[in-house]
């Protein structure tokens, strides 16, 4: 039973691309109140517990609603999204507050005034105190509170929270002891084509049969997440579906698989892509770990089925790899055997040592002792380096122009990077700014 059931439930639905992620994200991680988040409770819906002036409560992002489209994956989000309600204390309607208010709007407004429960229309993307006038024309849809927010940039989001937790219970929230730290979950994707052995790698981690294991490529359609805590660390491990090429994919559901795992390779720290050493590294891996790769995800590339191979052609087989992901250079390589249970010790040492790498940051001073011995292009100059964020690690150039890099460069500076201060296993963003 999730540990969130009893909580009151606050859902977030709306149309598509209006910022429902968004907003859940800033809402979970509104004061680093994050006590727990599930992902993969069904194809289109995520779930997340928070904590917001001493009310605990659980918050569900849906799929894009269009209300009355007949097409499969619009219509199974609309039956998926109507569970959800039926157990939601308060709804937010969130819609985009820089478009007009469409038909579909309209239409959800009134499917949203039928059931009876207390909605807050939450009109998104006003960042600025001249567009909160923009709210005004959304009184229209028939809702007393409206409240201007901007979910990318966390603003509004306390008063948005006021109104959807009110009268929810408070509690004591424990104090904390001094130097005691508090354990974050990692969260770590397990990703691949199909019949790899994500499941089959699932249960091994778990030493029990969680998920559904079967050599039918695709058994898994949704996500199956399990926690985990070793040696004091938390671990959440998703096993999504296995990720067909597009083209390939022609059952509507399994389409909507392929969207739910990249979503929940976009939600998690840490991405295993599962390779088959029994058929070599193909196009069709290469492909998955680039979703990883442009979601900013810590990697690290598990060969899977290792007891079918002969252990002395590891180096050939790693070479192999490298050469087929060589935009995963940084990703490290791990042999193992699900099946026999081999190789897992290894896997969480590597999955240890990337989280260390995804979060951490390196002083200004010395990063700025790099920069002298960075070569870069013609005329181009950086007068100093600052790293404002991690997961990913992220650093901001300041040049002479914003100009962007060339790739040869950028690519220069990184591997200056991870030489000098590691980084292993995450993929490191670089920005450049004017100094003016």
């Amino acid at each position: 039973m999730p540990q969130s059931a009893g909580l009151p439930t606050v859902v977030i639905v709306g149309r598509p691309n209006v910022g429902k992620s968004t907003l859940f994200n800033a809402i979970i991680g509104q004061r680093k109140a994050i006590t727990g988040d599930e992902a993969g409770i069904t194809r289109d819906r995520i779930a997340g517990e928070a904590v917001h002036r001493g009310r605990r409560f659980r918050v569900i992002d849906t799929g894009g609603i269009i209300p009355d489209d007949d097409a499969l994956i619009p219509a199974e989000i609309l039956r998926q999204a109507r569970v959800a309600l039926e157990e939601a204390a308060h709804i937010v309607f969130l819609i985009d507050g820089r478009t007009e208010i469409t038909a579909a709007d309209r239409d959800l407004a009134q499917m949203l005034r039928r059931l009876g429960k207390p909605v807050t229309l939450a009109v998104n993307k006003i960042d600025a105190p001249v567009r909160e006038s923009l709210t005004a024309d959304f009184f229209s849809l028939g809702f007393e509170r409206v409240v201007p927010v901007s979910a990318e940039h966390r603003l509004g989001i306390d008063e948005l929270l006021d109104i959807a937790t009110e009268g929810f219970p408070q509690e004591q929230e424990p104090e904390e002891q001094p130097g005691a730290e508090k354990l974050r979950a990692i969260r770590v994707a397990i990703i691949g084509r199909p019949n790899v052995g994500k499941s089959t790698l699932l249960n091994a981690l778990l030493g029990q049969e969680r998920a559904i294991v079967s050599p039918i490529p695709g058994t898994t359609r949704d996500s199956v997440d399990e926690r985990m805590v070793i040696d004091g660390k938390e671990y959440v491990f998703v096993d999504t579906a296995g990720i067909r090429r597009k083209g390939k994919t022609k059952l509507m559901a399994e389409k909507l698989s392929v969207v739910m795992a990249r979503r929940h390779i976009r939600m998690a720290h840490i991405a295993l892509l599962v390779l088959d050493a029994s058929e070599g590294p193909v196009g069709g891996d290469a492909t998955i770990g680039g979703y990883a790769h442009e979601e900013g995800r810590a990697l690290v590339l598990v060969v899977n089925k290792w007891d079918l191979l002969d252990d002395r052609q590891r180096k050939e087989y790693e070479a192999a790899i490298r050469a087929q992901f060589k935009f995963l250079d940084y990703a490290p390589i791990v042999f193992l055997s699900a099946k026999q249970r081999r190789g897992l010790k290894a896997l969480l040492r590597q999955i240890d040592a990337c989280w260390e790498s995804f979060n951490r940051r390196v002083p200004t001073g010395e990063l700025n002792r790099l920069v002298p011995q960075l070569k870069l292009e013609h005329g181009r100059r950086i007068y100093y380096i600052t790293q404002p964020s991690v997961r990913p690690p992220t650093f901001v150039l300041f040049m002479d122009s914003a100009e962007p890099l060339h790739f040869s460069t950028e690519r220069h500076i990184i591997n200056r990077l991870r030489e000098r201060f590691g980084f292993e296993g995450t993929p490191i963003v670089l920005k450049v700014k004017a100094r003016h």
